[in-house]
């Protein structure tokens, strides 16, 4: 009996011992904690006055999206014996200087991507990857500043595709106006006087014409998070039939060491595009029906 009590009381003392140690460890744990969440805003508030410092800054990040399946003997598929996949690539990149008097902004985004449907039991199917989504554009902005928030600019925009078909069509605007900062985040774009050059090659039809351009660019990094919005119009003041506008979003969070998940959707409305693509009752190009354009990617993404 006595052994007994011994033995229990050990136990208890142990596990007392045992309780204390943990509850200390979990509030050295929780200090370490609120050290780390005040260095990182330190961190952060130093990034950000680095950021303010004017001169050349570089920025990059990208998605990478693709799935693949095959099908052996699968009969409620379409095609019982195939293989598939989809492939898509986004990067979006940037490369700005700012100074006293005057700034001069550049970026670029490529969306790129390719399908494959393998029909083993046909001999003759196409059996390689096919382009479906292709954009590329590129955008300079010089401005020389009046004031902290407005500047007067001259804008050269460039966008076609780039894997097929290309320059056919490009469209090219070249105009001046003014640009707004409300921001360091926010670039917008009024340009009252421009004008869009479109090239195209054979049989298509396609006019190039005086208008507006207005154009709106956010970028913002909160943590881990990094997010782009481009807005691009012309507002043609020959026809509205020759206008055109498109709006791309994207999204990165980074998981870790720039590694994580990406998501980028744009949309598009552009008469001229639908019409050589798919015409008119008609024949003409004010009875095209214009519908909206959309694409999107998510997939792994690397940012730099």
């Amino acid at each position: 009996m006595k052994n007994l009590v011994l033995t229990l009381t050990l136990a208890l003392a142990t596990l007392s011992v045992s309780a204390q140690t943990v509850e200390e460890l979990k509030k050295e744990l929780g200090d370490k904690k609120s050290q780390i969440g005040k260095l990182q805003g330190e961190a952060n508030a130093l990034q950000s006055k680095i950021d303010a410092f004017p001169g050349w800054k570089f920025g990059a990040f990208g998605t990478i999206g693709a799935n693949f399946s095959g099908f052996n003997n699968w009969y409620s598929n379409a095609v019982v014996n195939s293989s598939s996949a989809n492939v898509g690539i986004t990067i979006n990149g940037f490369a700005n200087l700012d100074r006293e008097k005057f700034f001069w902004r550049n970026s670029g985004n490529i969306n790129l991507g390719w399908v494959k449907l393998d029909d083993k039991d046909d001999a003759t199917d196409d059996a390689g990857f096919n382009a479906t989504t292709d954009v590329f554009t590129l955008t300079s902005l010089y401005g020389y500043k009046l004031s902290k928030k407005l500047a007067v600019s001259t804008l050269a925009e460039y966008r076609t595709t780039f894997l097929e078909n290309f320059n056919d069509p490009g469209y090219l605007d070249f105009g001046v106006g003014i640009t707004w900062t409300p921001m360091p985040e926010l670039v917008v774009v009024v340009h009252p006087l421009n004008y869009n050059f479109v090239f195209s090659d054979g049989d298509s039809s396609y006019d190039s014409s005086l208008g507006a351009k207005i154009v709106a660019d956010y970028n913002k990094t909160i943590g881990k998070f990094k997010f782009r919005s481009n807005l691009s119009a012309f507002q043609s003041y020959k026809s509205s039939d020759l206008s055109n506008w498109t709006w791309v979003n994207s999204l990165g969070f980074n998981v870790w060491k720039g590694i994580g998940v990406g998501l980028e959707s744009g949309l598009r409305g552009n008469k001229q595009e639908a019409f050589n693509t798919l015409g008119s009752s008609t024949g003409l190009l004010e009875d095209t029906k214009n519908e909206l354009q959309s694409y999107w990617l998510l997939g792994l993404s690397y940012g730099f």
